[in-house]
């Protein structure tokens, strides 16, 4: 049964010592576990975090997202939640949005919820709104399906079923990689709207090297559909 005790939050970061202990705290008044995944940092983002309450794992070096989203979603599987909340660590997804992915996983049967911001995405970074928009009307052509905001990364994930994919990918891409393996597997997706906050840092995604490693998961997606036809 869905609800907030059999669901955990899951934080991947890197060097978010500034705002990690507010979003430990703030998750963990909707949720009962916080895991946060220090990937590599430099900075006190392992202590905030722990200080604020939350269960720390922590990367020697920085491997990337996926890489951490994988670490801390294989602990919550191992510590028997059924759910979790993935959110970004730099604060620009308010954990008081939690309960509408519970009721919209509730009401629609949905294995995997995704923020939507595309109701208010001028608030977004106008580069990072295009790259976002370019990428969710690719990914919508090849799922045969609106996809509104396929790189959000605020969602709730069954965990089951997450387990069950073959996952690969261990950067900024793994947004992409999730999205459409759960509907090449046939599981249900929806979309809850979201607030839409503007980050307190410059992104860490890299331009080149992210759009770089996107492009080679798109390419060996395409040629893996083309080989199964």
């Amino acid at each position: 049964m869905l609800g907030p005790t059999t669901c955990a939050a899951v934080i991947p970061c890197f060097n978010e010592g500034a705002t990690i202990a507010g979003l430990v705290g703030a998750a963990l008044q909707h949720l009962p576990q916080v895991v946060v995944v220090d990937d590599g940092s430099t900075d006190r983002t392992s202590e905030a975090a722990q200080a604020a309450g939350a269960r720390m794992v922590r990367h020697e070096t920085n491997r990337g997202k996926g890489a951490a989203l994988r670490t801390g979603l294989a602990l919550a599987v191992k510590q028997g939640f059924e759910w979790a909340v993935t959110l970004d660590g730099d604060g620009q997804h308010a954990p008081d949005d939690i309960p509408a992915f519970l009721r919209c996983a509730g009401q629609t049967g949905a294995l995997l919820i995704i923020g939507n911001r595309m109701h208010n995405a001028q608030a977004m970074p106008w580069l990072r709104r295009q790259v976002n928009s370019w990428m969710s009307r690719q990914l919508s052509r090849r799922a045969g399906k609106p996809l509104p905001d396929t790189q959000c990364g605020f969602r709730l994930i069954h965990l089951e079923t997450w387990a069950s994919l073959s996952l690969k990918t261990e950067h900024f891409e793994v947004e992409s990689e999730m999205l459409m393996a759960f509907l090449a597997a046939a599981y249900s997706v929806a979309f809850v709207p979201i607030q839409t906050i503007g980050r307190r840092r410059n992104s860490r995604i890299d331009p080149l090297a992210d759009s770089l490693r996107w492009w080679k998961w798109w390419h060996g997606l395409a040629r893996a559909t083309s080989q199964g036809h």
